[in-house]
Formats: structure tokens, sequence, C-alpha cells
């Protein structure tokens, strides 16, 4: 059974984060990627807090691609410190994992 890798990262435009999650998927390195704009961001940024709008992006991916998955968006990300986090799931349905795996295979 293969461990399912969730990743969080977020994007200055909705037209930048769907870019950058079509490349992903085109080359299989996630399944899919949910995108949720107008999510409003603060944080602390060069010692001022900014307030932003964003895209979040939702990357479902497998712990066997993940490396290789976050060196892409590392490198597509227009962020100079880019968000990169990833969350472990502990139950996901037998029948998505299984499409999940498929659509990341690289055979």
């Amino acid at each position: 059974m293969a461990d399912v890798r969730l990743v969080l990262s977020t994007f200055p435009a909705p037209e930048k984060a769907a870019e950058v999650a079509k490349v992903l998927v085109e080359e299989r390195l996630c399944a899919c990627v949910n995108l949720l704009p107008q999510v409003r961001s603060i944080y602390r940024w060069q010692g001022a807090v900014s307030d932003d709008t964003e895209t979040l992006a939702i990357i479902k991916t497998t712990a066997e691609r993940y490396e290789a998955l976050a060196a892409r968006l590392i490198s597509l990300h227009p962020y100079e410190v880019p968000e990169l986090i990833a969350l472990s799931p502990t139950d996901v349905h037998a029948p998505y994992l299984a499409w999940l795996v498929a659509s990341t295979a690289t055979d």
C-alpha cells in the first residue's frame, strides 16, 4: 500500500498556480491539484507583517514521488521561499489511492 502525501503551497495568483499545477500533473509528479483562490494570508516577511490574497494549492502525490515533486515545485515557484508543507494522511479510500498511484506511475 502506497503512502499518500498532501502538499500545501500558496501562490500569488490563480493563473500562476494553475500553470504550475498543470506541469506537475502532466509530469506525473502528482495525481491532482485543487486550487483554492482568494485565500487571505497574514504572515511575517522581511521584518514586516504582510496581508495578501493568495491561491492555495492542495497537491496529492505519493511518498515515492514526493521528493521529485518538491524539487520541481520549488524550481517552478515564483516565491523566493515557497511554502512546501507535506502532510501524511492516515486513512485514504482504497479506490482513490489506487487511482492516485496509477496517475503518478512512471512506467
